[in-house]
């Protein structure tokens, strides 16, 4: 993961801070249903590896959202605070959350296939669809 020097992201009230050790110079765009439920449109988030100290833990609130993945925001605000991976652990924050401190650049979309015909983004990137997710991520049965 190309990286960018440690920053501090936080909610809206403040109560809940995030300072990964790791930030990915680029990010995502997730149009699967559940991303677009939970926050009204695609989710745009960056990886931040797996080693997130989080400031304020108990204004942490957890949602498991699938086998493999859990979502977390903050209790007070309801702000989106990640996408965890279950089994590596693996952070996906929202861009927004880090302010103006970094400036990723725009590189995949997942779930394409489930993209809404009314929203489409100019710049060109890698997309994956419903089915190669599953295949990366899903548990084997």
């Amino acid at each position: 993961m190309s990286e960018t020097l440690p920053v501090t992201g936080s909610c809206l009230c403040g109560a809940v801070t995030l300072k990964p050790k790791r930030v990915a110079t680029e990010f995502d765009a997730c149009h699967c249903g559940m991303c677009r439920r939970w926050g009204g449109g695609p989710l745009l988030a960056v990886n931040c590896g797996s080693d997130v100290q989080i400031d304020g833990s108990e204004a942490v609130t957890v949602f498991d959202s699938s086998p493999w993945a859990e979502r977390g925001f903050c209790s007070r605000c309801g702000t989106h605070l990640f996408y965890r991976l279950k089994e590596s652990r693996e952070h996906q924050v929202p861009v927004g959350l880090f302010g103006d401190a970094i400036c990723p650049e725009f590189a995949l979309q997942v779930f394409i296939d489930r993209k809404p015909e009314n929203y489409r983004f100019a710049e060109e990137t890698k997309e994956l669809t419903e089915a190669e997710i599953y295949e990366m991520y899903a548990p084997q049965k």
